[in-house]
C-alpha cells in the first residue's frame, strides 16, 4: 500500500522566476510503503522514499490585466498584447459582418450564410482576445479565443468553393468540368473542408493552456496536419479553377460578343484567387510557427506584430474582397443557385432515361440504341450566360 504526503515547504529551482522558458519549483513527496512485501524469492520491509516533484508556484505578483513574464507560471502569452489592437480589428470584423449581411439580403443569396459566419468567427475571436489581455489569467477567455482564431478560416474556404461551384454551373458548358457536375464539385469539396475542420478542432483542443506540454505537442502536431491538408485541397482547388476559367474563355472565342454579365466572372474569379492567396499565407505563418517551436527565440511566437501582419490582416482582406466584388453581382437569376444533392441525381437520372427512351430505335425488328451525350454544345445568349444547344 502507498502513502503519499507532501513536505511543508517547496523550494524553487531557479533563483530568477522571470527567466523565460518554464519555470518549475520542487517540492518533496514522501512515499511510504506499508508493509512490505516477503515470498520465497525476495523480502522487502517497509520503508520510506522521497522524490522530488516539480510543480509551478505563482512567485511574482500579476500587474492589473493578470500580466505576468513569459515562461512564467500562469503565463498565457508570450509577450504583452494589446488591447487597443484586439478591439480595432473586432471592430472590423463587426463591420464586415454587417456589410455582408446587408449584400446577402440585398442580392438575395442565401449561400452567403458561410462568409457571413467566416466574420462572425473572426469577430468573436478577436473580442475574447481583447477580453484576454484584460483577464491573462483568464484560461477559458484564452481558449475561446483560440479555438475561434485557429478555426474561423475554414469558413473562408468552405465560400470559395461555393462560389466557384456556382460559377461552373453558370458559365460552364454542360454545366460541368472534367464531366462533373457543378453541384458535386462544390459538395465534395465543402466536405473536404469538414473533414479539414475537424482536425484542426481537435488538434486545437489538444493545445490548450491548461494542457500538458506532451498533449500540447500532440495538438499541435495534429493541428499541422489539418491545415496541411487544407492547403492541398486549396492547391487541386485552383487547379480546378484555372482549368474553368481555360474553358470558358476558349468558349467565348467561339461565340457571339459577350454580353457584360458574362464578362462580370472573371473579376470574380480573381476576388477568389486572392482570398485563396490569402488564406495560404496564413497558414504557412502557422505552419513555420508551431515548427519552429515555441520559445522566445521563435519571433512568430514572441512578437504580436507578426501575429496581426501574417494572421489578422489576410483574414481581414479576403473577407473585403466579397464586399468588393460579391457574388451577388454576378450570380443572377435562379439559374445562378446550385440544385441539392437529391435535385441533380433526380436530373441526371431522368436525362438518361429520356435520352435512351428517344434513342431507341426500330431497324430491321430490332431495337438500337443510340449512345448517351453527356457533353453538350452551348452558345452565349444575350443574357449573358450559356445555354445548352440539344
Amino acid at each position: 500500500m502507498l502513502q503519499f504526503r507532501e513536505e511543508a515547504t517547496p523550494t524553487p529551482t531557479t533563483s530568477t522566476p522571470s527567466t523565460l522558458g518554464i519555470v518549475y519549483f520542487t517540492s518533496t513527496e514522501v512515499i511510504t510503503i506499508n508493509g512490505g512485501v516477503t515470498n520465497n524469492h525476495v523480502t522487502i520491509a517497509p520503508q520510506t522514499i522521497q522524490i522530488a516533484i516539480p510543480t509551478c508556484l505563482q512567485t511574482i505578483t500579476p500587474d492589473k490585466n493578470g500580466y505576468v513574464p513569459p515562461g512564467t507560471c500562469n503565463a498565457l502569452w508570450d509577450y504583452y498584447p494589446s488591447f487597443g489592437a484586439a478591439l480595432v480589428f473586432a471592430i472590423l470584423f463587426g463591420i464586415l459582418i454587417l456589410v455582408h449581411i446587408w449584400q446577402a439580403v440585398a442580392y438575395k443569396k442565401k449561400f452567403c450564410w458561410v462568409i457571413i459566419m467566416a466574420a462572425f468567427w473572426e469577430t468573436i475571436a478577436f473580442t475574447f482576445r481583447a477580453l484576454s489581455t484584460r483577464r491573462q489569467q483568464n484560461v477559458a477567455i484564452y481558449l475561446v479565443f483560440q479555438i475561434f482564431i485557429l478555426l474561423a478560416p475554414l469558413w473562408v474556404n468552405a465560400f470559395d468553393y461555393m462560389v466557384l461551384g456556382r460559377l461552373i454551373h453558370f458559365f460552364a458548358p454542360g454545366h460541368t468540368l472534367f464531366s462533373i457536375p457543378a453541384s458535386t464539385l462544390a459538395a465534395g469539396f465543402v466536405s473536404l473542408d469538414f473533414v479539414s475542420f475537424v482536425i484542426q478542432l481537435v488538434g486545437g483542443s489538444w493545445a490548450g493552456p491548461t494542457a500538458s506540454k506532451a498533449r500540447q505537442m500532440q495538438g499541435i502536431h495534429v493541428y499541422m496536419g489539418g491545415i496541411g491538408l487544407q492547403q492541398f485541397f486549396i492547391l487541386v482547388f485552383v487547379g480546378l479553377a484555372i482549368k474553368f476559367q481555360r474553358e470558358v474563355t476558349k468558349t467565348e472565342k467561339h461565340q457571339i460578343p459577350a454580353a457584360t454579365s458574362a464578362k462580370e466572372w472573371r473579376p470574380l474569379l480573381y476576388a477568389l484567387y486572392a482570398t485563396l492567396g490569402l488564406i495560404t499565407v496564413r497558414i504557412m505563418f502557422r505552419l513555420v510557427q508551431f515548427s519552429s517551436g515555441s520559445t522566445s527565440s521563435n519571433p512568430l511566437v514572441s512578437s504580436e506584430a507578426c501575429f496581426y501582419l501574417l494572421e489578422a490582416v489576410p483574414m481581414l482582406l479576403a473577407l473585403l474582397c466579397f464586399n468588393i466584388k460579391h457574388p451577388g453581382t454576378v450570380l443572377v437569376g435562379p439559374e445562378s443557385e446550385l440544385p441539392g444533392f437529391m435535385a441533380t441525381v433526380k436530373t441526371t437520372w431522368l436525362k438518361k432515361k429520356t435520352v435512351r427512351s428517344v434513342g431507341q430505335t426500330l431497324q430491321g425488328g430490332e431495337f438500337h440504341e443510340l449512345p448517351t451525350r453527356t457533353h453538350y454544345p452551348s452558345t452565349l445568349t444575350a443574357s449573358g450566360r450559356y445555354e445548352r444547344l440539344n
